[in-house]
Order: structure tokens, then sequence, then C-alpha cells
């Protein structure tokens, strides 16, 4: 018997790949007649089977056996000695409502589609690097489950109507909408800049006002709001449960301690589902009166009219537990009619897992203006790459608080070049290979596509670090190892020598740069990234290429006389501005470092 292949061929119900018939690449030397069969029987109604093929030089036949509906699509492939087992890949997350790590399954006929909201930005300032975590963590969320074949309907909402951009369009003697428009177009340019893939639906506030009208006169009918004058509050105490996503109790509400007292509601905790007109502001027509929506129903309003009355996955930072996401499960299970609760997590959450990223640190302070200790997104990337900013956030696990310092920047900096710089050297030297090289590439290629070769030991240790709770950090560390592997072969005269180098080279960085796109930290143009780097370390050391130059020059003159001091001081004031020099036989350049001088408590 030669090599056996097994396929195994599941329902899509609850499981992380596309349904669709994977074959080993032996079998594709199979006859296309053998290929076409298995593809009728995979077409079949039952929908379950297992593909078994055994393919030698003359033939290859298909037999078909039934077996028990399982929750993926696996492709194994072996030799004859034996079957494998299952490389069976399930992503985790962690359920803020149930504090434990929970397997991502789509819902039964939704045709493998996963549906994920994350609740986006209130446009009416530049967007600031906690909004950058938020953003990218859930982006490299979004672009996982699509590498494990969900299809992913993905909605990241505009907040475009607030009491914040009010107050600061009357700040700026501006229209609140046309502030709220400028401010948008800028939030996606910091999202294109972070590599943030744009959302499948990115829905505006304003756009759903009717919705949220219906919406709230629904909760009331069912007696879990009430009017006061042209004012809507949602009534707390009617609905069991509430405060259970948080942890906050009743208790928490209490008027003049935590929350503002209002003598139009019935109790302090009772929050704003539509809010009286008032002079100046933007107000539209409602059973109540003039008015606007409260911040916490737009998010109900769109997830429903958008996603569904239930969700898979509704996403945010922390800061967002109470009171907006405590708001929104009370808003939707108050709203939900019979049928929704079928459905509902426990007959009464509309999310089935809820994900929230943690904080970003100052200095070891919360961020925030009060403390002015608060950075835009492009108060950042004037003197850092956007990749940087990413690598650097995503240096810890999405849920960890992260201490953002300018000095942690430098080093993400640093470890950047040098991540791209092993990847232009590995490619100059495949490139310069010539057909040995070309060939080596080719067969590393089609190894990663077989699931086999050193590319692959790195790809499959950072899809396990990604499918437990998206382990950024185990991602990174992950590629330590090869990135040292690729150094040796390139530089030491071990490593030129050794068998099958050209072949090894290239299986490793494709295996580097396909583990780096999990993140979206794939770098396709290495070398306008490391100019660019080289770019904003000039801006960061106030000095010119220029200045490097003489300096290089200057040291040289001092080196000749031999007069070491002198040149070693020459080095250790450019390293001070961030710029190591590298003496080669070829002459002396220069490389962006991180600067010494740079404190750890700086920003």
């Amino acid at each position: 018997m030669g090599n056996t292949f097994v396929f195994l061929i599941f329902r899509s119900e609850d499981h992380n790949l596309s349904p669709r018939v994977l074959y080993c690449p032996a079998l594709l030397r199979a006859s296309s007649k053998t290929r076409w069969g298995l593809d009728k029987l995979y077409q079949k109604p039952e929908n379950s089977a297992t593909f078994m093929a055994t393919w030698d030089r003359q033939h290859c036949r298909a037999a078909q056996s039934t077996v028990c509906r399982a929750s993926t699509i696996v492709e194994q492939s072996t030799l004859a000695d034996g079957l494998p087992q299952a490389s069976q890949k399930r992503l985790r997350l962690h359920n803020t409502m149930t504090k434990q790590l929970e397997s991502v399954t789509a819902q039964a006929g939704t045709d493998n589609t996963i549906s994920m909201y994350v609740c986006g930005p209130t446009v009416y300032d530049f967007s600031h690097i906690g909004h950058a975590r938020v953003y990218i963590s859930f982006d490299i969320l979004f672009r996982f489950l699509k590498r494990l074949g969900f299809n992913v309907t993905y909605v990241r909402n505009i907040t475009d109507v607030d009491d914040k951009i009010i107050a600061r369009a009357q700040e700026n003697g501006e229209d609140p909408s046309q502030l709220a428009t400028r401010f948008t177009e800028e939030f996606r340019a910091d999202m294109t800049a972070l590599n943030c893939l744009p959302p499948s639906l990115e829905p505006t506030a304003t756009s759903f006002i009717p919705q949220m009208v219906s919406s709230i006169q629904t909760i009331m009918d069912n007696g879990h709001a009430y009017a006061s004058g042209s004012d809507v509050f949602f009534d707390v105490a009617s609905l069991p449960g509430y405060g259970r996503l948080s942890g906050r109790s009743q208790e928490d509400n209490r008027a003049g301690e935590r929350v503002a007292v209002n003598s139009s509601k019935r109790n302090p905790g009772d929050f704003a589902l539509w809010k009286s007109a008032k002079a100046g502001e933007p107000s539209w027509q409602s059973p109540w009166g003039k008015g606007r929506p409260g911040w916490h129903i737009e998010c109900s309003c769109m997830i429903r009219e958008l996603l569904g009355p239930v969700i898979d996955i509704h996403g945010g930072g922390r800061d967002l537990e109470f009171p907006h996401h405590e708001n929104e499960l009370a808003q939707s299970q108050a709203a939900a009619c019979c049928c929704d609760k079928e459905h509902m997590r426990d007959g009464t959450d509309f999310v089935h897992i809820w994900v929230h990223n943690g904080f970003v640190n100052v200095d070891s302070e919360k961020m925030s203006k009060s403390l002015g200790n608060f950075f835009t997104i492009r108060d950042v990337t004037q003197q850092y790459h956007p990749f940087v900013l990413r690598w650097f956030l995503l240096s810890s696990g999405y849920r960890a608080p992260i201490n953002y310092t300018q000095r942690g920047l430098e080093e993400a900096s640093e470890r950047v070049y040098n991540v791209g710089l092993t990847l232009q050297d590995a490619q100059a030297a495949l490139q310069d290979g010539g057909v040995e090289a070309d060939t080596a590439s080719q067969e590393a290629s089609q190894e990663l596509q077989e699931c086999r070769g050193p590319g692959q030991q790195v790809v499959d240790e950072a899809m396990s670090a990604m499918c437990e709770d998206l382990n950024s950090a185990a991602v990174l560390a992950a590629i330590s190892s090869p990135l040292t592997s690729l150094n040796e072969l390139l530089y030491t005269r071990k490593g030129k020598k050794a068998a099958g180098r050209l072949k090894t080279l290239a299986g490793l960085q494709q295996g580097v740069q396909q583990s780096l796109g999990l993140l979206g930290l794939d770098m396709p143009d290495v070398p306008q990234l490391l100019q660019q780097l080289r770019q904003l370390a000039l801006v960061r050391g106030e000095i010119t290429e220029e200045d490097i130059q003489s300096a290089i020059e200057k040291r040289m003159t001092a080196r000749k006389e031999k007069d070491f001091d002198a040149a070693d001081a020459v080095r250790l004031d450019l390293m001070k501005q961030g710029i190591a020099l590298q003496d080669s036989p070829q002459g002396t350049n220069w490389r962006p470092a991180s600067r010494p001088n740079v404190a750890e408590d700086q920003s």
C-alpha cells in the first residue's frame, strides 16, 4: 500500500473552518475523475463523511464511510507507517461575563459566520493611544477569525452625536455634524496608518435614530423604562440580574456617592434612553418630544438592526464594562421578544462572548487629559513609525494593562529595525543564490502549503499562541528563535556552510513573515520600512544625514591618529542621539538604535 491520505469533512455547525474539501498535494497527482468523485460525495446531503484515498503509481481510489458529526474540518496526511493526529485549531477567548476561556463557534444556520461588534469612537477629537490599543486588539481578532476560515461580519460604530461632540463644536463655533464628520475621517486615517483592516460595516449613530425610538418604545411597553417630562429613563430595578457583567451591585449606585443626584429619576442608577432637546443642540422628533438618544441605546439598536438579536462577540475597552456594556445588556434583554430569548445565552444575554482589552497606562498611571499624560496617535507617529506603535501595543497580551513609555517605544523601534534588516538580508541572499535559491524558495513555499518544514514549525507555534486568547506576546516571542537561526545562516561561517542552507533560509523567512501576518505586522516592502525607520530616527535625534557623515569622518580621522578616546567620544555622542555606527571592511554605516538617555519613565 502506498501513502495514505485521510480527509475529514463535517457539517458547518460549530466549526472553525469553511466547509470545503482540502486535498493533500499527493492526491492532486490523482486523476481529475477521482477528485470530482470526492467533491460529489462531499456535496451529498448527509455531508458527514470520511474520505480515504490511497495513492500509488498506478491509481488513486476513494472510499466513503459515515462518521459522527464533529466540530471542524481537518486535513490529515501521513506515510503508510501510521495515521496522524488531528491538527485542530480552535480559538478560545476570555469571556468577561464568565471569567473563563471559551471556544469561539459559529451559530447554527449562519453559514459559518461570526458576528462581532466593537464599540467605536466618539468623534470629537483626534484618537489617542488607548483607541489604538482597542482597535488593534480587535483587528488581530478579526484577522485571526478569517485565518481560521470563519466568515466574519465585523461592525464598528461611529458615535456622531454626543455631549462631548456638542460641547467641542460650541467651543469651536462649528456645526456638530461637520465636526463629527471631520474627526471620523481623521480616525479612519489613523486606523489605516496602524494597518487596521476596515470593518465590514461602520454605521453612524445618527443613521439609526428612528430604530432607536422604536426600540425605546418597546422597552417602555415591556415595563422597563419610563418617561419623565421629555426624557426617558431605563428602570434598572425592574430588570433582574442587572450588574452581572461588571459585578456592580445596586448599592454601588447610591445617589450622592458614586452617582450624581437627578430628581427626575426614580432611582439614581437609572440611565437615559432619550434626552430632551436643548437650545442649540441637534434633536429629532419622538413620542416624548424633540430630543436625542442616550449613548447606550445606539449600540443595542445598531447590533439588532445589522447583526440580529444575538451576536457571537462583543468587544471594547475595559472602561466600557460599566456603564456602557452593562446598560447595553440590560436594554437588549428588556427589548427581547420570546423568540429572541430562545437563542440568548441563559435566555437573557444577547452576547455569547464579551471581550475587553486592558488599559494603557502612562508611566504607571491611567492615561487621562486631566493628568496631562494624554497622547494622540498623531503625537506618537510624528516620531515613531505606526508599525512600531502597533508592535509595542501587541508586545503584551490584550487583556493586560500596558505601560506606555518612550523607552518602550525606543526598544520596539530598534526591534522592528532588527527584524526587518534580517528579513531583508535573507531576501538578498536568496536573490544572489541564482537558480538554486529559486528552487529552494519554491520548495519552501510548497512545504508551507503542505503544512510542514521549518517555516511551518514557526507558524504552528504562532497559531497555537493565538488560539489561546490571542497571545500576541507569545507570537512575537515565537519568532525570536527562527530569527536567530536566520542570522546564523546569514552571517556565521558555520551557517554559510550548512547543508540545505538556502531552503532553510527561505522556509524560516516565510514562516516569520506569515507569523507576523497573524498580527498585521507582515512586511511586504521591507526596504521602504527600514528607510522610514531611519528617517524617524533622524527626527528623534534632531540630526541630519550630513551631520552623521561628518561625525563618521571625524571619527575616522581620530582613529588614524590613534586618538581612540576621541573616536569613542564621537561614537557615544551619536549613540545618545539614537544613532549606532557599524564598521565593516566596506566602510562605516549607521543604523537607528535605542537612545540610552531616554529613561524608562519618560514619555
